[in-house]
């Protein structure tokens, strides 16, 4: 069996940025408690590990509002103002580990709602990057993911203008399809592709793979948007693509008929799961 495994496949630079400053943490604070907002990056398997070393995840408001000592860190995907204006009032030590593409979008944000701008984000309106980039805005803000949405879309004041973002995970074809069908409508829009290149990059290189392989192998959290969308783009090229979070959800029997099999990951998946894949598939064939 012949096997392809994605250049880009597994961490991306916010990613390991982000896991890497809650280990230096968790090294350095000795007894003090050291927190998450939210699990730093969408992968079980990461947040156990960091559990293990003391780190806790603080999943709602009222729960770090409780807080009185330690660190907490802001995971990957960001986090709303109101909530860095809570630690900077409450004077918790924080440490924001925003992927740095992220904290773009937010300064992007709210600089054009400042200006009065409608901001539309391209995204997930259940994600917690769209939901940091919205806490952004000091004006109005439109979600939109479908295209029934952005057909839908509307606003008072046809002069006022319009700032569209996206998710940075967000599926490259899908944007530029939910865009064009914005600007139909003819309003004063200034659109960025806020998807993050390494994003981009990691969808066009699975969808090469899966063209012109028997099976596809995609590796990733449940929970994680950018490796869902893999999965979905894969999916397109490739009928035999799987779906996996670690090894133990691969049934090995589905790749016995086939000779070639290609396999990318989330942008967090460890190197150590991608690796333990990639190595058992190919002892097994």
């Amino acid at each position: 069996m012949k096997i392809e495994l994605a250049k880009t496949a597994g961490f991306c630079f916010g990613v390991r940025r982000a896991v890497d400053t809650v280990y230096q943490q968790a090294e350095g604070e000795g007894e003090k408690p050291i927190y998450t907002y939210g699990p730093i990056i969408h992968n079980a398997e990461v947040v156990k590990d960091l559990e293990q070393k003391g780190v806790r995840v603080l999943e709602t408001e009222e729960e770090l509002a409780a807080v009185t000592e330690g660190t907490v860190i802001i995971r990957s995907h960001g986090v709303p103002k109101k909530i860095c204006d809570l630690m900077e009032e409450k004077g918790i030590r924080c440490v924001d580990a925003t992927c740095p593409f992220v904290k773009k979008i937010h300064r992007i944000v709210a600089e054009e709602s400042e200006k009065g701008a409608h901001i539309i984000i391209i995204g997930n309106p259940e994600h917690p990057e769209v939901v940091g980039i919205s806490g952004w805005a000091k004006g109005e803000v439109t979600i939109i993911q479908t295209k029934e949405e952005a057909a839908a879309f509307q606003i008072p004041d046809p002069g006022q203008k319009v700032c569209v973002v996206s998710q940075t995970t967000f599926n490259y074809n899908k944007f530029k399809e939910l865009v064009e069908i914005i600007e139909e409508k003819r309003y004063d829009i200034n659109v960025l592709n806020t998807i993050c290149s390494a994003t981009k990059e990691r969808q066009e290189e699975a969808y090469d793979i899966a063209k012109r392989v028997d099976a596809m192998i995609v590796i990733g959290d449940m929970r994680s948007s950018n490796t869902r969308k893999l999965f979905e783009i894969c999916r397109n090229a490739c009928a035999d693509t799987y779906y996996i979070q670690t090894l133990d959800d691969l049934d090995m029997n589905q790749l016995r008929s086939v000779e070639t099999v290609g396999i990318t990951a989330g942008a967090s998946t460890p190197n150590k799961i991608i690796e333990e894949v990639q190595n058992n598939v190919r002892k097994n064939f």
